[in-house]
């Protein structure tokens, strides 16, 4: 387990200089999102894994820049476009192995979505079992106007999959989709894999760890009652901080506590 920042922060900073940034300024564990078809292919991961040998880094995820289509590439009602996407997926998975990602991240399907739900459990199970073939866990993200941000679909996909589902859960995305945070860790906290942290308070729903009201202790309470050994990665959006410099405070801040 270890705390880390997604290079998604510094967008839209080229993938390469924002894995550097935070390298040089001495983040050990980063998320990479990728953000272009040609950094998903194994030259690029070449490009990033030499910056993280150099600086002696781990890439604990990977999220590709597709999630925006994946209502339409991966869970619409064309069945042939999902089998093309998966194809890509496919592509992302073997790059997240060659960074050594053990994560790679979906958001699924907007709502109000196309298919039924069976499908939609279906088709995932598909993306895991090819993640599995790169020793990749293929995970749901919880996210604001998405089939995913509500809980009572995400126990129906748990059920449905069984130990094959796990999440990406995202503190920002609970408080955009008008749920508790704390609440969504402790009901899933088995499942978790991997987590995305921010900060809040009343008119900000995403800020920097430190600058609101987030119990971070008692997530990681929660936790710390599953014996949780993935890592807690801060991801933010470019206009909730000034400088770059505030990502390390932030980091600094949740590894205090």
């Amino acid at each position: 387990m270890a705390f880390g920042i997604s290079t998604s922060c510094l967008y839209p900073m080229i993938t390469e200089d924002s894995l550097e940034l935070l390298a040089k300024a001495g983040v050990k564990t980063c998320e990479v999102f990728m953000n272009s078809i040609g950094e998903t292919s194994p030259e690029f991961a070449k490009q990033l894994n030499n910056i993280k040998n150099e600086y002696g880094i781990r890439i604990a995820s990977l999220h590709p820049f597709s999630s925006f289509s994946e209502t339409h590439m991966l869970f619409s009602e064309y069945k042939r476009r999902f089998y093309d996407g998966l194809e890509f997926y496919k592509k992302c998975s073997e790059v997240a192995s060659l960074l050594g990602a053990g994560v790679l991240v979906i958001h699924g399907s907007r709502l109000p979505g196309k298919i039924c739900r069976d499908e939609y459990f279906e088709r995932f199970q598909l993306l895991i079992d090819e993640g599995k073939k790169y020793g990749i866990t293929v995970c749901q993200e919880n996210v604001h106007a998405h089939f995913s941000e509500n809980p009572d679909f995400l126990k129906e996909m748990r059920k449905a999959l069984g130990s094959d589902f796990k999440m990406v859960f995202d503190v920002k995305q609970a408080v955009r989709s008008g749920y508790a945070p704390l609440e969504f860790a402790e009901e899933f906290k088995n499942e978790i894999t991997h987590v995305h942290i921010s900060d809040h308070k009343q008119g900000f729903d995403c800020l920097p760890p430190s600058e609101g009201v987030f119990d971070f202790k008692k997530l990681f309470c929660i936790m710390d009652s599953v014996n949780y050994s993935g890592d807690y990665v801060i991801e933010l959006y470019r206009h909730n901080y000034d400088k770059p410099e505030e990502l390390i405070k932030a980091l600094e801040y949740v590894q205090n506590l």
